[in-house]
Formats: C-alpha cells, structure tokens, sequence
C-alpha cells in the first residue's frame, strides 16, 4: 500500500481529549485513509493537543516543534494541529507556526478529516478551522478505540460551569451541557457489543449532569449499570460540591458499579480553598470524604490536588499531607500551579516559588506513597479479582487491574505465567509487590477464567 494514504495521529492529554482522538481516528477512516501507530511511515501526521496547564501546553509545543523538525527533513509531508491548544489560541497559534499545514479548532472533526483527505491527495486546502460553535450535547459518532479491549471511556457531558481560579477549562471547552439519557445508553450499549468490559465514565465535571433536565448522575450511572453485558461501571471527575449522595447506594450495592470514586478535592486548606474559587471549605472537604467511606465500606477514594497556589503557606501544605495520610489517599495525583492566563488566579498576589512549590508537591506525594506501600503490602497473600488489560506473549505476562484501580493513573497488577486474554476477569492470588508498589499475582486456577462480570 502506498504510504501517501496512511496518516498517523498523536494524542497528547486526558481521557476526555483521548475521545476527542478516537472521534479525529473514526472520522479519518471514513474518509478512506489508513491510520496507522507509527508517524515515521505516514505521509500527514495529526496533534490532538492538550493546554490545561503549562506543563501539558508545552509539551504540545515540542510535539509540534517536533513534528515541523521531522516535516523539514523530508520524513513527513504535513502536520496538522488540533484540539485543545488551537482551540484555547486560536489564530495566534497560526502565526507562532506557520508549517503547521492545517489548525483545527475543537469540533465533530469531520471538516478536519476531508482536509486531511485533500492534502493527502495534494490539494490545497485553507489552513484554519474553526470550531462551528460548542458542540452540542448529543449523541457523539462512531470512534476508532484507542483503548484496549478491556475498558473504555464514557462521556456524559460537555463543559464546566465552575469558575476555580486555577483553571482555564470553561474557556476552552465550554459551559456544562449534559447528554441526554438515551444518548448516554446508547453510547454505552455499543461499546459493550464491541466487547468493552468496563465503562470508565468522564466528563469535565461528572456530578453536574443531569441538572439541566432535573436529573442527577445516579440516574444514569444506574441506568448504565442495568445494560446488558459482562461489563462495570466506574466514575471519574466527580466535583464534590452538590454531590449527588443516592450515587453511595450504587458504589455499596450494584454489583456492575465499581466502589471507586474519582473525586478532585484540590487541597484541605481552607484559605487556598478559598482562593481557588472552590465551593466549601476544609471541613467540608473532609465532611465528604467522612461520608463516602462511612456509606461505602471498602470505597477506594481518588483524588487530584494543586500545590504551590498564590498564598498558599507552608502549614497550609502539611494539611494537605496531614490529609492524605489521615483519610489513606494512596490514590492520588499531585501537580504544582500553573499560571494560566485568562484565569482569575493569574493576577493574584503571594506566588510561591516554582521551587517551593515543588518541595511541598514531593512532600504530598511521599505521604502518599507510605500510604500507598502499606495499603499495597497488606495485599500481600490476598485473592482479589482482576480485569486484564494487556497480554505479553513474550513475557508470559499479563497487565491487569483490581477495582480499586482505574486506567492509566492507578496501580497495575502484574500476572505471572497467565493464560489469559484481553477483557478477561480471573481470581488472582497478590504474592509481592514491584518497585513501585505495582501488584505481582498469579492465577488461582491454572485455566482461562473469561467469567461475566457480576449480575
């Protein structure tokens, strides 16, 4: 096959944005051409970018940089730019690269595939795309799974209607505009007949949707989990303001509804809190947590926090470390402010060093990690189930998970000597830990366990 059909694209970002990739893949393939994983034979490589905060803007702009290096040497033929980045800086990102072939604001991407379409076919074609408006809240197009069979994401919802000083979401990406019900189900019904086996549900922020129609999440989160297949559901991007409390009687009692919650609380401090623009206070951060681990025995809790915000102090930071190890956060995800222009924080006052910022980041994260180690080593000589994400046939090795873990940002479970496939879920008996507090198991029956998730 001649490589001027095949195109290559890059994701860079969230699982939100990952959706936004799988939609640019399907929307390609429709237009006849050939995808494939390697940019080093495609004719037009394709940026899905990420800008939330500035270490994921500039890694957009090395990949760009990259790319445009590579076009230069006669490697690739052309560069397209899409996503979050063009979306955020619209023609002035034009100007900054002017090799770039094609810039495409955040749409349904079909104008962006019959453009790639053209310059594969050596066309010319205009060099921007605007968005058409904010897409709506309706039932999104087939996508080209990035994902292993195992699992795949779920969005529910568009936008954020939160004004948090830090971040520049809205602006990019929207107000909240929630997807119908049946919108929802039918997304999730097809991708358990394409043989997914858990839902990882996503939004900007999860706990909204619905409200527009008078509606709350447990409603669809429920509905999700009555569809038929062998698959779970888990929840992702829960704001903790409003929350929706009946979601504690699926976590407890549905047996498809994974007893984790993905739930952002930023920091303890109520003075950083504050200055965020987060709904609540400290107490009330912990008044949550109090109330998910009372009417969820056993939930595994997981939650993201900001480090190094304007005014933040030192004891305001040992609070947050104080809370990881009071509340057991071995889940937990920890990055150091960014300022972003357009947000309310870029004009604050009392920045705090990049340095200082990251000691007391190290310092959050090392209390996590004693959490972490004991929670782990607890494990040890346990038998748990595991959805398996990915088979080594070289190694005799599997790559799985537990519900206490989600893709990508939690822990892994490594099975030995397992004869296993993608999608299955087995009994596994946790027989050590790796390096990084990952799980090493082995099969508690020698045999192929492809069991349907519980009903």
């Amino acid at each position: 096959m001649s490589t001027s059909a095949l195109v290559s694209l890059v994701h860079l970002g969230c699982a939100r944005n990952l959706i936004d990739s799988e939609l640019m893949l399907a929307r390609l393939a429709e237009q006849g051409l050939v995808v494939t994983d390697d940019p080093a034979a495609a004719h037009t490589v394709v940026l899905n970018t990420c800008s939330f905060i500035g270490p994921a803007r500039e890694e957009s702009y090395a990949s760009i940089r990259e790319l445009l290096d590579r076009k230069q040497r006669g490697e690739i033929q052309a560069v397209v730019v899409a996503g979050c980045l063009v979306q955020r800086y619209k023609q002035s990102l034009a100007q900054e690269f002017p090799g770039v072939d094609l810039f495409a604001e955040i749409s349904d991407y079909r104008a962006l595939a019959e453009s790639v379409r053209e310059i594969v076919d050596g066309k010319t074609v205009p060099a921007y795309l605007a968005s058409p408006g904010l897409r709506p809240a309706e039932r999104e197009g087939s996508r080209l799974l990035a994902t292993p069979g195992s699992y795949a994401y779920l969005r529910i919802s568009h936008g954020c209607d939160h004004t948090c000083s830090f971040c520049a979401i809205p602006s990019i990406r929207g107000p909240h505009r929630s997807k119908r019900p049946g919108a929802v189900l039918s997304e999730a019904e097809e991708l358990i007949g394409a043989g997914v086996r858990e839902l990882v549900v996503v939004a900007e922020d999860s706990t909204a949707w619905g409200r527009e129609f008078g509606l709350e999440l447990p409603m669809v989160i429920e509905g999700l989990a009555e569809l038929d297949g062998p698959h779970t559901v888990r929840v992702m991007y829960a704001y903790p303001n409003r929350f929706p409390w009946d979601l504690t009687r699926l976590l407890r009692e549905h047996p498809r509804v994974v007893p984790y919650l993905d739930i952002p609380i930023q920091h303890a401090a109520t003075p950083v809190l504050r200055a965020m623009q987060r709904a609540g206070s400290g107490e009330q951060v912990r008044a949550t947590l109090d109330r998910l681990l009372e009417e969820v025995p056993g939930i595994t809790i997981r939650t993201t926090v900001l480090l190094g915000f304007p005014g933040e102090r030192d004891e305001d930071a040992e609070e947050l470390a104080q809370l990881v190890r009071e509340y057991r956060l071995s889940r937990l995800g920890a990055f150091t402010y960014s300022p972003e222009q357009g947000t309310s924080g870029y004009e604050l006052e009392g920045r705090v060093s990049a340095s200082v910022a990251q000691a007391r980041c190290d310092a959050v994260l090392a209390a996590r990690d004693e959490v972490l180690a004991a929670d782990q080593e607890a494990r040890i000589g346990s038998t748990i189930e595991v959805l398996v994400d990915e088979v080594s046939d070289d190694l005799g090795r599997a790559v799985a998970r537990g519900d206490m873990d989600a893709p990508e940002v939690d822990m892994l479970a490594f099975i030995e000597r397992a004869n296993v496939s993608v999608g299955d879920r087995l009994a596994v008996r946790v027989e050590g830990l790796d390096a990084e507090f990952n799980l090493i198991c082995r099969p508690v029956q020698s045999s192929r366990n492809t069991g349907e998730a519980p009903a």
